[in-house]
């Protein structure tokens, strides 16, 4: 995934500026992609995939890091700063089972397999019945062991699915309403050493604005909610014209309680907005509500 996001601003790249400048893909290996046998709430959280790619931008040996933006920590070392992001892709979940074309559907008891507290928290809300069970390996592992009846369904984003070639694979694609997407879901963010006017002008012409605005908004209500990977929080973001518009949802981890909002506003007023909506959600839930 991390290589057809890294080829996908390369090509970016070299269809704005031309081939003659010359754009190498550095393959590095996070701890996140090595730490495959526990939850990442229990691994060390979402810096396990930027940490590797952090060390190396600050030493120069890269001049710019892809990710996902979902995987970024909603507060970056210091000296790397998010210079943009490329054109949002579909924001929302695939659920994959050859069992069921829906969670609904699917036999009581049956194992749902996941490494996303949120998605696990969802599909209980859902079906309280369902077990979750870890998983976690790349895309491919995934669909595997879904085939292999290691466990009876999983979900993945579908953007990573298209990113692929693997889009086929969804049994069916999940309403934003019924399953609201992680922060940053289907955004690819890059990062770069902070005051790299050189370089920030080398991408601006492939970096999307309206994306910018969107996840300003998730990462400011995430920031107040100190959104991690222990925590069950949807929220996404889209640009209606000339306003912005902004719904959430915060779980339990048994998806046995939830508290919602839904705001709009001003493009310019993005942030301020995200941050309001996680302080209004940030006064209703109780002390003890992550616990399980």
């Amino acid at each position: 995934m991390a290589l057809a996001q890294a080829r996908e601003l390369k090509d970016r790249l070299e269809a704005a500026h031309g081939t003659a400048h010359a754009i190498e893909i550095v393959a590095i290996k996070t701890s996140g992609d090595m730490i495959l046998n526990l939850p990442l709430s229990e691994a060390g959280g979402k810096g396990l995939f930027t940490k590797e790619l952090d060390l190396a931008l600050a030493l120069g040996n890269i001049e710019m890091a892809v990710h996902s933006a979902k995987d970024l920590p909603t507060v970056l070392p210091s000296g790397i700063e998010i210079a943009g992001y490329l054109p949002r892709a579909d924001v929302r979940d695939a659920w994959i089972s050859p069992h069921a074309p829906h969670p609904l559907k699917l036999l009581p008891g049956s194992v749902v397999g996941t490494a996303s507290l949120r998605r696990g928290a969802m599909v209980r809300r859902l079906r309280p019945d369902l077990k979750i069970a870890l998983l976690r390996g790349n895309v491919e592992t995934r669909l595997a062991k879904v085939a292999k009846g290691e466990v009876a369904a999983t979900l993945l984003a579908l953007a990573g699915l298209k990113r692929l070639g693997l889009a086929a694979a969804a049994t069916a694609v999940l309403d934003v309403r019924e399953f609201v997407p992680a922060p940053g879901q289907g955004a690819i963010a890059i990062t770069t050493r902070a005051g790299d006017s050189a370089m920030q002008a080398f991408l601006a012409p492939v970096l999307d604005a309206a994306t910018g605005v969107a996840l300003a908004t998730e990462r400011a209500f995430l920031r107040v909610l100190d959104g991690s990977c222990k925590t069950p929080i949807g929220a996404f973001a889209w640009v209606e014209t000339d306003s912005i518009a902004f719904r959430a949802i915060v779980l339990k981890p048994d998806g046995s309680r939830f508290f919602e909002t839904a705001v709009s506003g001003p493009l310019a007023e993005a942030k301020s907005l995200g941050e309001a909506a996680g302080q209004e959600l940030a006064a209703q839930i109780p002390a003890d509500f992550f616990e399980p």
